[in-house]
């Protein structure tokens, strides 16, 4: 297999201004001339493993850092975006939307919120009878999407968020420690026999937890309420960082930035990467090792991004019975569908047909990146009768290289090409030509309709 090549000029420049170096100071120490260097920040040459290793020795960079930069996923979010019927005669090329992704990715970024704009105004306009005369109607981003892009683009890794969690977890039995600290603050707890999972008063200082609700579920909802009592100042801080637009998204985010706190605590980073490994990602053995469900298990797996102690780079998804995507976070190349469902000859949902029991499948996306891809269903009981029942299902995946250190790959032939079940993200960006579940044909392929000839599609995909 041939070598990549390492194209990562905007990385380059971030790092230097991180460091406050002018290009020929960056330069002198990389051991490299200016010409040289502005090749490479401008992507017209690749980083030499020379500059890579002084980048580790003269400034502490970790080189996965140059690695996992934004350019893929923001290439695939672009090629997505201009699946829109909007682009359909104007598509730019593939390469030009790499080069865009790496070159200038701000840019790329400012496309991507001005086509979301542009998606939820015409949403909008489409139900004209709901927005009509609303004071509240203005043009700009979902607050739910923005946060979402938030995490997304963080890698779902705040590190100072984190950290603190893992300290406040070094004190031993984190629920009693957590108790402990809200009596300490003035705070009550108490356990009623009521859906809402959690309810705090502040005017009474009173905190009530469901009964109906799992013993991990009340763990996470009780450090939750920690975080948003007693490291507000962590959480505001964060939030300044992120600039968000809405008061309405900052305030998402901070309850997301608290759900974080909470699992980080309950799963605290070295202790579970340690355990992840020993247990080669075992979901169940590691629910039972930190009393936490199915569920927090493979989203925590897809956080353990933290420089110079990286876990195995995992996606995870989640997923209704509609085949909306309602979690989703990506540290591999696999991106999901931004808009419109997943690609439905994913496994993931074939976990509904099957509740309580996992589903393997190898599966290669178009780009010929290969995966290992474990699903399950995680119904959550109403705990009553008559309660509803929510429905979802999950998946947690691995690019193939990795999928030795995990055990659900034991058994499989992952050496077989024939066992792989071809994917992709969803069909307008799909390349395949023969996929017998295609809804929709590709944006970027020309179409061939005969009137005397019917395959599995009415048309042929050139």
């Amino acid at each position: 297999m041939a070598v990549q090549k390492l194209y990562v000029g905007a990385k380059l420049r971030e790092i230097r201004g991180r460091l406050n170096l002018t290009q020929k100071a960056f330069a002198a120490k990389l051991g490299v001339s200016l010409p040289y260097l502005n090749q490479m920040e401008n992507n017209n040459r690749p980083v030499s493993t020379t500059v890579v290793l002084a980048l580790a020795q003269q400034f502490g960079v970790d080189v996965t850092e140059l690695s996992t930069s934004d350019s893929e996923r923001l290439t695939s979010d672009l090629r997505e975006a201009l699946a829109d019927p909007l682009f359909e005669k104007d598509i730019p090329p593939l390469n030009d939307l790499r080069l865009a992704a790496s070159n200038a990715p701000a840019l790329a970024r400012a496309f991507l919120s001005l086509h979301r704009a542009y998606r939820e105004t015409h949403e909008r306009l489409a139900s004209l009878d709901e927005a009509l005369g609303r004071e509240d109607a203005r043009l700009q981003a979902s607050p739910w999407e923005e946060v979402r892009d938030f995490f997304h683009y963080c890698d779902n890794y705040i590190d100072a968020v984190d950290r603190a969690a893992e300290q406040f977890a070094r004190g031993g039995d984190i629920r009693a420690t957590a108790l402990s600290r809200l009596e300490a603050a003035g705070v009550t707890v108490q356990f009623s026999d009521d859906e809402t999972l959690r309810r705090y008063t502040p005017e009474t200082r009173v905190l009530r937890l469901s009964r109906r609700a799992a013993p991990e579920s009340q763990l996470f909802q009780l450090l939750l309420q920690l975080a948003l009592l007693q490291y507000d100042d962590l959480l505001e801080a964060t939030l300044d960082f992120a600039k968000f637009q809405s008061e309405a998204a900052r305030a998402i985010a901070k309850i997301g930035l608290a759900n974080y706190f909470a699992g980080a605590a309950q799963m605290p980073y070295e202790a579970f990467l340690n355990a992840a490994h020993e247990e080669r990602h075992d979901l169940e053995r590691l629910a039972n090792r930190f009393n936490a469900s199915i569920e927090q298990i493979a989203h925590r797996l897809s956080t353990l991004q933290r420089p110079r102690a990286k876990g195995v780079p995992f996606f995870f998804v989640r997923v209704d019975q509609a085949g909306t995507i309602t979690k989703r976070h990506s540290a591999t190349r696999l991106q999901f569908a931004r808009f419109g469902g997943a690609c439905p000859l994913w496994n993931v949902h074939q976990a509904f047909e099957t509740p309580g029991r996992f589903l393997r499948q190898l599966a290669e996306t178009p780009d010929g990146v290969r995966y290992l891809s474990l699903a399950r269903d995680v119904s959550k009981p109403g705990g009553a009768f008559g309660a509803p029942t929510r429905r979802f299902a999950i998946a947690l995946g691995c690019e193939v290289q990795h999928a030795p250190l995990v055990i659900y790959a034991d058994g499989l032939d992952l050496d077989n090409a024939q066992a792989y079940e071809p994917i992709g993200i969803s069909c307008r960006i799909c390349d395949r030509a023969n996929c017998h579940q295609r809804s929709v044909p590709p944006l970027e392929r020309r179409l061939r309709v005969n009137s005397d000839l019917r395959s599995t599609l009415p048309y042929e995909i050139t």
